[in-house]
């Protein structure tokens, strides 16, 4: 066994995980809204170092929203809190979309794919899967109220006749009632996991229910009520797995500031006559806790870094490469039109061109994203503004709502380098401003038509601030003051790094991209 302390696991916004293993493979697969390819699978072989694997689809239903058309969207929408199951040779992943409203079934042999599209009868929000020894199979969803519902042997919908009822009502007086369930059947008897936010701390509780029989009660109560020292921000809501050798572990995610919602490793076990099993140390999760050795000598491909957009070296294996033809770490906001995008790996250079106007930023087709990393970061990236409109901007982006950029823009004919940023919005949800302009905060003339971009970042206890730089004779020199980031409920995800272009007087400019550097 190895030794895990390098808390929090992954340092990124992975949130509402479930886990799984298969052999002595673990798989994990996290929310990701309205970026796409979506519904990302990662791989672990020692439950700390994870890697992608796959993703589940890279369109939805190409609804205007997801499209971003006119000024539609679906940001703080989309794909979230998907059930990963395993049974008789086949994957399984179920999840909702809250701007459809629909319950998506996937099935794969593999976890690569290909993944068969089809829907569940019904919206089963937070939902888990639970195949019985018996052949029937169940889903367990629900906010405050939990409800668990027998399905139709091929999933489909509800059974008729079938089992349908509430295994649990949140009583307590909460922010947040019972919800994120995970259900599971272990030795004979039903455990569901949920996430709550009790008023009294106003902080993430993890709480554990388990009954002999589905149609039983459910006892139980709090398991784990820690923060971790880190802004009484607690760490609830996920799957646990178990190893070969029969030891288990959870891991849920922790609300991390602007970064967004990052994931934590913790042991838990079982005492002899007690039902509810032990998180951490009595409920506090450990500093240091063995881990599986895993396999000796793999390299894991980095979930984030650098990107020169060139083809593999000849006779070099590509891995991860499922991201309409780029590597995995990068997702689309939104669903791409690639018709506006060209890619030219033997150059290495990455052509975006617009199609619509666009008021700001978050309407902008084709912004191509990696997600930031705690507690710090920077990305710079070359950006070729020759082919920009009047009224055109395109430049790196730190992507949320209360959004920052540096950019080129075309004004009276001339290149300037621009920063532009929005205010956080006043409440944790913020007021929607998806049609305002973003308020410009420098500009300086170009000298060419090419400029190098830099943006660097500090998640460091929640300072959640970036600066933003251009780079001239090798200097970096700020445009801009710092901006503060926030993490809002209106867009519902951390801070990323994007690639951008958007016209807001006429279509039809585009810009280049190449050399995307990223440091932690």
């Amino acid at each position: 066994m190895a030794i895990y302390k390098d808390h929090p696991l992954l340092k990124m916004d992975y949130p509402d995980v479930d886990a799984i293993r298969v052999g002595d493979v673990y798989y994990m697969v996290s929310t990701t809204m309205y970026f796409m390819p979506g519904c990302e699978i990662l791989r672990s072989y020692d439950l700390v170092h994870w890697e992608h694997a796959a993703y589940v689809y890279e369109r939805l239903d190409s609804t205007p929203g997801q499209r971003l058309e006119g000024e539609e969207n679906i940001y703080g929408q989309g794909m979230w809190a998907a059930s990963l199951r395993y049974h008789d040779g086949k994957f399984y992943v179920i999840f909702v979309a809250n701007d459809t409203h629909k319950t998506y079934l996937y099935q794969s042999e593999q976890i690569e794919g290909p993944w068969a599209k089809s829907e569940i009868e019904g919206f089963y929000h937070d939902n888990s899967l639970l195949f019985d020894d018996d052949g029937r199979v169940y889903i367990v969803y629900g906010n405050r109220d939990v409800h668990l519902t027998e399905l139709k042997p091929d999933l489909s919908g509800p059974k008729e006749g079938g089992l349908d009822r509430v295994l649990v009502v949140d009583e307590t007086d909460s922010y947040l009632g019972y919800e994120g369930a995970h259900i599971y059947k272990l030795n004979g008897k039903y455990y569901v996991f949920f996430i709550s936010i009790p008023r009294d701390t106003g902080r993430r509780t993890e709480s554990c229910f388990v009954a002999d029989r589905l149609d039983g009660e459910f006892v139980g109560g709090k398991v784990m009520d820690d923060d971790m020292g880190y802004f009484n921000s607690g760490v609830a809501q996920g799957g646990i797995v178990d190893t070969p050798d029969g030891k288990w572990y959870a891991i849920l995610f922790q609300d991390s500031g602007a970064v967004g919602r990052i994931p934590v490793l913790m042991p838990i076990h079982w005492v002899e006559g007690q039902d509810l099993p032990v998180f951490g140390d009595d409920g506090v999760i450990p500093l240091e806790f063995a881990v599986p050795d895993g396999k000796s000598g793999y390299a894991y491909e980095p979930l984030v870094g650098s990107d020169d957009f060139k083809d593999p070296v000849p006779g070099k294996e590509a891995r991860f490469t499922d991201s309409f033809g780029f590597k995995s770490r990068w997702q689309f906001s939104h669903e791409p039109d690639l018709a506006l995008v060209e890619h030219d790996g033997a150059a290495g250079t990455v052509r975006i061109t617009t199609d619509k106007i666009s008021k700001n930023l978050v309407q902008a087709r084709n912004t191509l994203t990696q997600r930031t990393t705690y507690p710090t970061c920077a990305a710079q990236i070359t950006v070729d503004g020759s082919g920009l409109k009047e009224g055109d901007y395109a430049g790196l982006c730190l992507l949320e709502s209360a959004y920052v950029f540096a950019g080129l823009t075309r004004r009276d004919g001339k290149l300037y380098l621009v920063m532009k940023n929005r205010k956080p919005a006043d409440g944790m949800w913020g007021e929607r401003h998806d049609t305002e302009p973003g308020d410009e905060l420098a500009a300086v003339e170009c000298k060419g038509d090419t400029a190098v971009l830099r943006a660097e970042v500090d998640f460091t206890r929640r300072k959640d601030t970036a600066q933003m730089y251009y780079v001239e004779d090798g200097e970096k020199k700020p445009i801009g003051p710092e901006s503060k980031l926030v993490f809002k409920l209106d867009h519902f995800t951390g801070a990323r790094f994007g690639l951008f272009v958007y016209s807001t007087k006429e279509v039809g400019g585009s810009a280049v991209f190449r050399e995307f550097v990223y440091e932690v």
